[in-house]
């Protein structure tokens, strides 16, 4: 059963918004009091955030379809429908996340740090928030925008100072066993470890966290082993530990060769591991051939230009001089880290020539309109509406677009697009657009909101209406 992960896929869907609602208000002696609908509500966000209490990906794993709830419609009286509740996942420290094709979108470190991954749908509004002195009664509202949708990737790097790195079995987990509190599995078999061991380490003042990333064996980095899967967990680290094995049973290795293997991976994974500062280690020289094995090594290492130190987790021999040569090295890869910035906000206007929108013909002829306003007013259009149709060619006639079409060179009946390729609004344009929009009548406007007529014409227009009335009636009486 898997029970640490470190790379998962994450598919999320954040909550659509509300419709609007379109209402006249009604009561007794007074059927017509105005429109009155509500705005739908927003839906729910999509958030990670930093949790230190979260070690691991695995739940993601086992549920990689999250999605926020949608909020509700608006109600006639002027209510306002209900908002989605936000989706939060916490995530580990050291947490990345990606889009499919492996951008960087957010890099969170650090307790409570959050990204907003996917972002609701606003609330339609409703037709009292569309009312004005030209439009008194509305029969129509604006539809919710639906939620935002992706496909994520969250990739976990640990957060520590001194990552352990060497071939498997060569006394990592030992190591930080006796250096930290930490509890690893320990066996002497290939692959003990197979998931990163974190630690926490005091010398004197000082108190930095160490890593044991396990795994790295010759191809590590193009995937063999499980080198490729750990190898991400020493990127954060400031310094590199070789952990040699001085006491080995295979013929075919020894202290020297493997350095040079594991330098090699490093340095082919890239990441900037190859210039890290690091230190060896020259472990179990508590077994006597490998004590005579340290000694013959260490002057060849020490010309390289590496500090060696001679340790055995076993006996606990040389521990005290490592840890604090480790604190050294952290507390100056501290001090070289630039200070971080206070958090500025960058104001950029938009140019005064921007409208907002582009306006392109493509090779078929087909122009097409891109821009934020246009592609939502087009979502939360109701077609099967005439005046919510009319409404939509009112704003866009007023934001420009029509001009630009003609500006392009489009004529009537050409085709226009409005939105992406895959979820566009098609239809065949007429210059007229604005003025045909009126023909679909006096949008939003009700004579019953006019002015109140004198007694006698409302009692002679009530008696037409009766009259015709019984005409009807008549024209359908049976032979």
């Amino acid at each position: 059963m898997t029970t640490f992960v470190d790379r998962v896929e994450l598919h999320i869907a954040a909550g659509s918004g509300g419709h609007g609602c379109a209402s006249v208000h009604r009561e007794k002696f007074k059927p017509l009091g105005g429109p009155d609908g509500g705005n739908g509500g927003r839906g729910g966000d999509i958030t990670i955030v930093v949790d230190q209490s979260v070690t691991t990906l695995l739940e993601y794993h086992h549920s990689p379809h999250r999605k926020a709830t949608n909020g509700q419609p608006g109600m006639g009286g002027n209510r306002s429908g209900k908002e989605g509740q936000d989706l939060v996942l916490p995530v580990p420290d050291g947490t990345v996340i990606l889009d499919p094709q492996g951008n960087v979108l957010a890099d969170l470190v650090g307790e409570g740090t959050s990204y907003v991954a996917a972002q609701g749908g606003r609330g339609g509004l409703g037709n009292a928030a569309l009312a004005s002195a030209r439009r008194k009664a509305p029969g129509f509202a604006l539809l919710g925008e639906p939620g935002q949708s992706s496909e994520i990737v969250l990739e976990l790097k640990t957060v520590a100072d001194v990552a352990l790195v060497g071939y498997p079995s060569a006394g990592k987990s030992s190591l930080i066993s006796v250096l930290s509190a930490a509890k690893p599995k320990i066996a002497d078999y290939p692959f003990t470890t197979l998931v990163p061991n974190l630690g926490v380490v005091t010398a004197g003042s000082n108190v930095y966290t160490i890593a044991d990333v396990p795994g790295l064996i010759p191809g590590a980095s193009q995937g063999k082993g499980l080198g490729l899967e750990f190898l991400r967990h020493v990127e954060r680290c400031s310094v590199l530990v070789h952990v040699l094995d001085t006491a080995t049973l295979e013929s075919e290795r020894d202290p020297v060769s493997d350095l040079d293997v594991i330098e090699a991976e490093l340095k082919e994974y890239g990441a900037g591991l190859e210039n890290r500062p690091r230190l060896v280690v020259l472990n179990k020289i508590d077994v006597p051939d490998g004590k005579d094995l340290a000694e013959m090594v260490r002057p060849d290492l020490e010309k390289r230009g590496y500090r060696v130190f001679e340790v055995s987790a076993v006996a606990h021999t040389g521990l005290k001089e490592l840890s604090y040569a480790l604190a050294e090295l952290v507390a100056a890869a501290r001090a070289a880290k630039p200070k971080e910035e206070a958090t500025r906000i960058v104001i950029r206007p938009k140019a005064v020539d921007d409208t907002g929108f582009t306006v392109v013909q493509e090779e078929d002829g087909l122009f097409r309109v891109r821009g934020e306003k246009p592609e939502r007013w087009v979502r939360q259009t109701d077609f099967n509406i005439d005046e919510a149709v009319g409404y939509l060619a009112d704003r866009l006639e007023r934001l420009g677009v029509e001009a630009e079409l003609m500006k392009a060179g489009a004529r009537a009946g050409d085709g226009v697009a409005i939105g992406p390729e895959d979820n566009a609004v098609v239809f065949d344009w007429e210059p007229t657009m604005a003025s045909g929009a009126e023909m679909l009548g006096r949008r939003g406007e009700d004579h019953r909101f006019e002015t109140p007529r004198p007694a006698a014409v409302r009692r002679r227009d009530k008696q037409s209406d009766r009259d015709e009335a019984d005409e009807e009636f008549d024209e359908f009486k049976p032979f």
